[in-house]
């Protein structure tokens, strides 16, 4: 599945730490025998790199399982609106080294990688090539891609988001999101982003990191920016069923007024 897997130690080696750690939770999760996603590339990749246990933090069990469940959510989002659209596009902004395009690939759909122009240079050593599939230079800060994007204003287009928007504040997701519901007349889409309670103790005992942002209702903060969506939902981590969660996670999970602020979630919407 990754391309010139006979000579990676000195590129995989290379790759900065904060880079390889959600590749490195994949890598972990996917030789789980309770893992809650299958990431054989990133099992591959991480196995050859030095750098793999200086991404390990505290709590590092539960911050496994928190990135794995956000990205099996994402996920499925994205089979979801594949089963809708089986030919449509996806934008992966902020794509890192996500290997998504390879692991629900089906046969169709059209992928666009957006990042900056060095982690899209580590991609293109570790990862295949394929005619449905391209990079983009690109991010959050800079969205003047959108001008060189290679689709029409009709095709069906989802806009993924699993990691940029956490590194930006409350102002600069909203011009981010804005800047999408001008741009795009109709689209889906699947964004990560974060709870105002995450930095508290009992959101770093879920698993949750440094955020740039936490709002106290993300459902509201997107229809704030784009009043116009047809559809918006929220999804927590814990509202995936898994026995792995502790007991009082779970319980928490079931208290829906605050389930919302204490990670990242997924909100979905449609414009």
């Amino acid at each position: 599945m990754c391309s010139r897997l006979s000579e990676p130690n000195q590129t995989v080696n290379a790759i900065p730490a904060h880079l390889l750690q959600p590749l490195w939770f994949r890598s972990r999760e996917s030789l789980s025998d309770n893992g809650v996603i299958y990431d054989p590339i990133a099992a591959d990749v991480c196995q050859r790199c030095h750098l793999s246990m200086d991404c390990g933090r505290a709590n590092l069990a539960q911050q496994q399982l928190l990135n794995a469940t956000l990205t099996q959510q994402c996920d499925q989002r994205v089979r979801q609106f594949l089963e809708r659209h089986p030919d449509g596009w996806i934008i992966n902004l902020g794509a890192g080294l996500d290997t998504r395009f390879y692991r629900i690939d089906n046969g169709l759909c059209h992928w666009i990688e957006v990042d900056v122009s060095e982690h899209l240079l580590l991609r293109q050593k570790l990862f295949h090539r394929s005619e449905r599939y391209q990079n983009m230079a690109g991010s959050v800060k800079d969205l003047s891609w959108l001008q060189n994007l290679p689709m029409s204003d009709s095709t069906p287009t989802l806009i993924l988001c699993e990691y940029a928007l956490l590194d930006c504040d409350n102002h600069a997701v909203s011009h981010v999101v804005k800047t999408l519901g001008r741009h795009f007349s109709a689209a889906t889409a699947c964004f990560v982003l974060a709870g105002d309670k995450t930095s508290t103790p009992l959101g770093k005992k879920l698993g949750t990191s440094l955020y740039a942002h936490g709002f106290a209702d993300c459902q509201t903060a997107m229809l704030n920016c784009l009043p116009w969506l047809k559809k918006i939902a929220m999804t927590s981590p814990l509202d995936h069923p898994c026995p792995r969660w502790k007991w009082w996670q779970k319980g928490l999970g079931a208290w829906q007024r605050y389930k919302y602020r204490f990670t990242p979630v997924i909100v979905s919407m449609r414009w």
